[in-house]
């Protein structure tokens, strides 16, 4: 999903995603959170061979 400044995007609680850019870009984010039903669960870090695919 392409992102341009001032993009907004919803992510749905459950949905496997991930917060980051690729090696020659930069990405900021604030994420809003609604913690009323437990904790985000952080998963494993992306691997070096995906993240050197973007």
């Amino acid at each position: 999903m392409p992102l341009k400044k001032g993009s907004i995007v919803k992510i749905s609680a459950g949905v496997k995603h991930w917060h980051g850019a690729s090696e020659n870009s930069w990405f900021t984010h604030i994420a809003l959170e609604d913690w009323s039903k437990g904790q985000p669960e952080w998963l494993e870090p992306v691997a070096q061979e995906d993240y050197e695919k973007l």
